[in-house]
């Protein structure tokens, strides 16, 4: 038996796919969490073929009503499963965390929801993270001074995000935020919790806290999204999701001045260099007419 929605305060949402020797790992940092709140753990499976499937059904059995599974008849990719498991979840907020990275503090979600019920001017809570190699040997990054930030609409629009990532967001389940996973261009997007904060900023006009406190590890791996990508690839991905970014967006005039000095400094010269001067007389042009 599934938990009562009324009674339902966090639905933590796994994305995996072919995450067999990490995933366990994942779950465990889900059942962990200890706090005054009943929360559900949605597991969105794009059809693995490498023994995930049944380690997750493990779990699902072994925790009948608390863990489910959300499956697929077919591969659907990474922000169609993000946006299936999202429209799911029931809980006043949603916990985030792919299945290659994994929670270390028990207590991380009760901390989360605890900023959150006390501050109304934020709509989502991170904390930092250490980068780890894929079998947990190597310590790749952590700053060991963490101190508390905050990020607006205007910080996120020229990609200011330290100690945002997916592995550490907490998020208000709100209507607004949940219309994210119906909008066409979500889906062709390539970094979805990017855009994820970016909306839910913006559609909201409330910040993102990052609370001072190491609390998840982010793996580094061939097999992650992110992890294996050329620089070269990497930065046209960046790019096409700029470009979605300032035609998606309403912005103030001082944004706008924003978002232009960042094309140039970050973009302009790589597009010139690969010979893309369309697009990049359309980006300045773009970015331009709306000032």
């Amino acid at each position: 038996m599934s938990i009562p929605k009324e009674k339902l305060l966090v639905s933590i949402f796994c994305i995996t796919y072919n995450h067999s020797k990490f995933i366990t790992k994942a779950m465990e940092g889900f059942l962990m969490q200890r706090g005054d709140f009943d929360f559900e753990i949605l597991v969105g499976d794009d059809c693995s073929t490498d023994g995930t499937t049944e380690i997750i059904d493990d779990f699902v059995s072994k925790n009948p009503g608390k863990v489910r599974r959300v499956s697929a008849a077919t591969n659907v990719g990474p922000n169609l499963n993000v946006a299936r498991v999202g429209l799911q979840a029931k809980g006043k907020y949603v916990a985030i965390c792919d299945g290659d990275d994994y929670w270390t503090d028990p207590d991380k979600i009760q901390k989360q929801v605890d900023f959150m019920e006390n501050n109304e001017e934020y709509v989502m809570c991170c904390h930092y993270t250490k980068e780890i190699n894929a079998d947990d040997s190597e310590l790749i990054y952590m700053d060991f001074n963490p101190v508390p930030l905050e990020y607006k609409f205007s910080d996120l629009i020229i990609n200011k995000q330290v100690e945002t990532c997916t592995a550490t967001i907490l998020y208000r389940n709100i209507d607004e935020l949940r219309n994210l996973y119906q909008k066409d261009w979500f889906l062709g997007c390539n970094a979805c919790d990017k855009f994820l904060k970016l909306y839910s900023t913006w559609v909201t006009g409330k910040k993102i806290y990052v609370l001072p406190e190491v609390m998840s590890c982010y793996r580094r791996h061939p097999g992650g999204i992110w992890s294996p990508v050329e620089p070269i690839p990497l930065r046209k991905k960046q790019l096409s999701d700029f470009y979605i970014i300032i035609k998606i967006f309403s912005y103030t005039w001082t944004e706008k001045i924003k978002l232009l000095y960042f094309y140039f400094r970050r973009y302009f010269f790589f597009e010139v260099k690969y010979k893309n001067f369309g697009n990049a007389f359309n980006t300045i042009k773009t970015i331009v007419n709306s000032l």
